[in-house]
């Protein structure tokens, strides 16, 4: 499938280092690709489009780490599971696919998300204005749920002992009292890293560059990191979750990388860029400069990938659905782009940074099945993961999943991608009473919930949408889900199993910008041709995102009416903020699948994945390999 056309990166003045070949890699690399003993290794059919192009994939799952190589006109892909130190992992699954001379190596990773949700950041400190020491304590006052009262925040990631003011003070017209960096507390010798978010630095970043400068001179071993850095946007306390997160997750996810760059470097791999929340792709410095943009580098891949195939087959408006072992990642693509936020909230913290709209269940196919005290079967968010796995995988797992549901339901294969003879009876042990058709309800159930978050809840009717299946475990699920959410059309495509990876050889490299305003509309001045504003009518809290243009202003009223009901175009419009994106196009390559027809009931094994189509649905595959399934044909 032609995924993107544009040329390739060649590199450029940040990855100046040699391209070293794959062959010959090294007894260390060897070693690893021993370890991939349920590695396997496919080759899909290839166009000329991919003649010239030497491009590998890599995407690091809870379960599998997935790898695509595009590599001079041949297309390989390979699964191994993924392993504790992730970057083994990568070179395991590089291993598994092979190559040389490769001119572009992208990765998505999870490390910054889990670390963030199982809080195993740095030992951070906060440093704020003079007496605004207990900002990220207060929030915003509003309930951490609405109907329950007593529900708790979670505790912020520095705890109020390592929360420290500076005197000074810069207001919206600019300097109200000199800083004063005498003020500033002496910090522990044990402090890792240092988020310095001062008032309005986001307007002017005077004091708090001063600050930053001072830290790093105090502290040259710890990381700082300054608001104005990474979230330069008004409303202090959002951008002050924002750089808390970024300056605790950027040791962790920095030893990571480092550990990755050495790894791929005594394999002959070049260092890769790494996937951005936002759909595109940072240098490895740059990723571990600011770990906060690579929260949701894994989901984004998926997405990517998904709008690609969708454009291919013809559909604009779809909904991407990603259902791996531990978890299922869904997002609305209208007219072909990928939804953006500008905000989220992830482990209870809310992320001020540019972001697909990637929404998260924990219902994967490791999902593991269990029974409340009141006797009711719930699935996941905990999952069996690669080690034991699931019961039938023989490894040792005892504990119910999704997975064995599926296997008794006769919707699975004997064996799976990676050589894994499934093991039906390890299944019935473990499912107990259990039925396997409840089970797989409810965990459709979970998934329907997350697809009408991105679909429904937005102002989108999925109706009018397509569902991209991918994932190990997405085509098996969505045309139970498309039913649910009525939904006619499928699309599976052919390397559903691995289309993250696949997303990953086909992402541009993206750099997102900011410049907040805060001012009336019509006293702005001349605007950016491209990118977006956010606007809102003067007094509101929040604001919507418009795409730049012609008739900015009566497009904000368009879309002011649509979300909420109505319109006011007597009142003054505010313009927020004006993002703008610096763009590269990824490589153009083109991967055919096999033809294929199915009519249900029918169980259909792809690379790596296995489809299940119901009774109901049948299609046959487009000239990209896309198996486009309809219900009631």
């Amino acid at each position: 499938m032609l995924l993107h056309g544009g040329t390739l990166p060649g590199g450029g003045a940040e990855r100046a280092e040699p391209l070293a070949q794959l062959h010959g890699r090294g007894a260390v690399a060897q070693a690893e690709a021993d370890e991939a003993v349920h590695g396997c290794d496919t080759l899909l059919p290839s166009r000329d489009e991919n003649a010239r192009v030497r491009a590998l994939g890599i995407d690091v799952g809870g379960t599998f780490t997935d790898a695509v190589l595009v590599l001079d006109g041949e297309v390989r892909i390979a699964k191994v599971p993924t392993q504790r130190a992730q970057e083994r992992s990568v070179v395991a699954a590089a291993a598994a696919v092979g190559g040389e001379n490769l001119e572009r190596f992208t990765h998505g990773t999870t490390i910054a998300t889990n670390a963030l949700l199982e809080r195993r950041g740095a030992r951070t400190a906060f440093v704020t204005s003079a007496g605004f020491e207990h900002l990220l304590h207060l929030r915003r006052q509003t309930r951490a749920h609405l109907y329950r009262p007593c529900a708790r925040h979670p505790e912020p990631l520095v705890p109020l002992e390592r929360c420290v003011g500076v005197a000074g003070r810069i207001g919206r017209e600019g300097e109200l009292e000199p800083l004063d960096l005498g003020s500033l507390s002496e910090l522990d010798s044990e402090t890792e890293a240092v988020a310095v978010c001062l008032l309005f630095a986001f307007r002017d970043d005077r004091h708090e560059h001063a600050v930053a400068s001072e830290l790093r001179r105090r502290h040259p071993d710890a990381h700082i990191v300054a608001s104005h850095e990474v979230a330069p946007e008004f409303r202090e306390y959002e951008r002050a979750s924002t750089t808390v997160v970024d300056a605790y997750l950027g040791p962790v996810l920095a030893r990571y990388l480092h550990a990755l760059a050495d790894a791929c470097g005594a394999a002959g791999l070049p260092s890769p860029l790494v996937m951005r929340s936002s759909g595109g792709l940072a240098t490895l410095d740059e990723a571990a400069e600011h770990a906060a943009f690579a929260l949701l580098s894994g989901p984004a891949a998926g997405v990517v990938g998904a709008a690609r195939i969708a454009s291919l087959a013809g559909f604009e408006n779809v909904l991407s659905f990603d259902m791996g072992g531990t978890s299922t990642d869904v997002c609305a693509i209208v007219a072909g782009e990928a939804r953006r936020e500008h905000e989220r909230v992830v482990g209870g913290f809310p992320i001020r940074l540019p972001t697909l709209a990637v929404h998260t269940v924990g219902a994967g196919g490791g999902s593991i099945v269990w029974q409340d005290s009141g006797g009711a079967v719930r699935v996941g968010p905990e999952s069996a993961g690669s080690d034991p796995g699931p019961a039938c995988y023989g490894h040792g797992g005892e504990r119910p999943t999704v997975t064995d549901a599926n296997l008794l339901l006769g919707r699975l294969p004997g064996e799976l991608p990676g050589g894994i003879e499934l093991d039906t009876e390890a299944a019935e042990i473990a499912l107990g009473r259990l039925d396997p058709e409840a089970v797989v309800e409810i965990v459709n159930a979970e998934m329907v919930g997350a697809l009408r978050v991105v679909s429904v809840e937005q102002g989108l009717d999925p109706r009018d949408f397509a569902l991209v299946a991918f994932g190990g475990a997405g085509p098996l699920h969505a045309c139970s889900l498309a039913e649910e959410l009525g939904m006619s059309t499928v699309l599976v495509p052919a390397a559903a199993g691995v289309l993250s990876a696949l997303g990953l050889v086909a992402a541009d490299e993206r750099r997102d910008a900011v410049r907040s305003y805060v001012a009336p509309l019509d006293e702005v001045g001349e605007l950016p041709e491209e990118g977006e504003a956010d606007l809102r009518y003067a007094g509101q809290s929040f604001e919507l995102t418009v795409t730049l243009g012609p008739r900015l202003a009566e497009r904000f009223h368009e879309a002011h009416e649509q979300r909420y009901g109505y319109a006011d175009r007597a009142r003054q419009l505010e313009l927020v903020a004006i993002r703008t994106a610096e763009i590269r196009s990824a490589p153009a390559i083109d991967v055919s699948g096999p033809a294929r027809a199915a009519r249900g009931p029918q169980v259909l094994e792809l690379e790596g994945a296995t489809a299940w189509v119901p009774a109901g649905w049948a299609g046959k595959t487009d000239p990209h390999g896309t198996l486009v399934l309809r219900r009631g044909v």
